[in-house]
């Protein structure tokens, strides 16, 4: 069986946690981020050549760097980096068309990467596999409760496993939820079980268009792709789909509430480190500070090094209209955090102004910068740790600990680090504009222009 793991998300009702360029699915939870937790979920299913990702061409490094700090090796044309975000169905179809190139009717086990699924259910799935070759099969969550944040499954005849689908329903009110739980329906998982031949079969039926962009072997023109879900664009309209239920834990996490829900409480109902004085049902993230809590109950209170979210419990949803205001007014606070990384490495911003900039700059060993010049800024680089083999213009050499260099603007530089451990060096930015898009790259080995 293959896995195919769809690892695009923004997780924006995630903020200030998750960020455009560093999303939920990438966020270290108890030493693993669910990404890499996806991973290993994947090879109980696949080997490391039988496993697909399908990312966007801002996080296929963070990809790349998670899987091989876990020590795994993908096949190199396994990470697939879409150009442009069109939704679940065109990133399975692309994934679909790379696998048949290797395996014409092979099935694959499709999972989310940023979503907590109790081990129970490897089994569950594993068993669901006979079921693909007639059906499209997606998998339905015994629901613990009614949720109003989760889309829905009617089950209707059954089938030697599972049943056939007869309704998908959207995200319901409280008493609409509450009536689905008492019919039997299931939470929609976004778990899918799908076969080559009748995944592309039902897309031409009902998707063509899609069908004749993964027709071939060529990767389409992903800005004329319809941007569409699998559930809306293949699975409502389909007659053929089948639904398995799952009794085990789950959670899509996409709000702070579901971080609530399969976190830790203390006897009061409180998750995270403060002191609490008659205070109850609290979320509190706040790593490095003392926080107290008094006579409050039911609030998410998120704190990063550059944003702090309060809010109501009630209103986690929410969270994303917060993150769309601040985007029109085109802050930066939702894409980056304070430490952005890079496929060399990481840079984080200590201190800014209007006229300089401050960054710790960590590079990976045996990994190197573009070869790049700023017209705007010239940058003081002085090393904090390990050896530093510095381009400038055509001038190279090696600084050492405590030794520096200064880059006029105008001239062309590059940090490579030669060493074994991993080097850190403090810039000093001092000029006029200091963003990141005034870069001029001349060579770069991660293909960026």
């Amino acid at each position: 069986m293959k896995t195919i793991i769809l690892a695009g998300g923004v997780g924006t009702r995630l903020w200030p946690l998750s960020r455009e360029y560093f999303p939920k699915q990438f966020i270290p939870m108890d030493g693993k981020s669910l990404f890499q937790k996806t991973c290993e979920r994947a090879r109980k299913f696949s080997r490391e050549d039988e496993i697909w990702v399908v990312t966007n061409e801002i996080h296929q490094y963070l990809v790349r760097n998670q899987i091989e700090d876990m020590g795994y090796v993908l096949p190199e044309d396994h990470i697939l980096a879409e150009p442009e975000q069109k939704n679940t169905l065109p990133a399975i179809a692309w994934a679909f068309q790379q696998i048949r190139k290797e395996d014409r009717t092979a099935t694959a086990v499709v999972f989310p990467s940023d979503h907590h699924l109790g081990d129970v259910a490897i089994d569950q799935i594993k068993a669901a596999e006979p079921l693909s070759k007639k059906y499209l099969v997606t998998f339905g969550v015994k629901p613990s409760s009614s949720h109003t944040g989760y889309g829905y499954i009617k089950p209707g005849k059954a089938l030697p496993v599972g049943f056939v689908v007869e309704q998908f329903r959207e995200k319901p009110d409280e008493k609409t939820a509450s009536g689905y739980v008492k019919k039997g329906y299931l939470w929609n998982s976004g778990i899918f079980l799908l076969s080559i031949p009748v995944f592309f079969r039902e897309l031409k039926k009902y998707q063509p268009g899609l069908f004749a962009a993964f027709e071939g072997n060529k990767v389409p023109d992903f800005g004329k792709l319809d941007a569409i879900s699998i559930d809306y664009g293949l699975l409502e309209p389909s007659k053929t789909v089948a639904v398995v239920p799952l009794d085990t834990e789950w959670s899509d996490l996409g709000t702070f509430s579901a971080l609530y829900e399969i976190s830790p409480h203390d006897g009061e109902g409180n998750v995270g480190t403060a002191e609490y004085l008659s205070a109850r049902d609290n979320y509190v993230h706040a790593p490095g500070k003392h926080v107290g809590m008094i006579g409050v109950d039911n609030l998410v209170v998120v704190d990063t090094a550059d944003a702090l979210l309060i809010c109501d419990s009630r209103h986690t949803e929410q969270v994303k209209h917060l993150v769309h205001r601040f985007n029109e007014k085109n802050d930066p606070v939702t894409r980056f955090h304070r430490q952005v990384h890079r496929p060399w490495g990481s840079y984080t911003v200590l201190e800014e102004s209007k006229g300089h900039k401050i960054k710790r700059v960590t590079v990976k060993p045996g990994q190197k910068l573009s070869l790049q010049l700023h017209h705007h800024r010239s940058e003081h680089w002085v090393v904090a740790s390990g050896t530093a083999e510095v381009q400038l213009d055509d001038e190279t050499k090696l600084l050492r600990q405590g030794e520096s260099t200064f880059v006029r603007s105008g001239v062309q530089h590059r940090i490579k680090n030669p060493g074994v451990i991993p080097l850190e060096v403090i810039e000093v930015q001092l000029g006029e504009y200091l963003e990141e898009d005034d870069i001029v790259r001349f060579d770069d080995d991660y293909g960026r222009k």
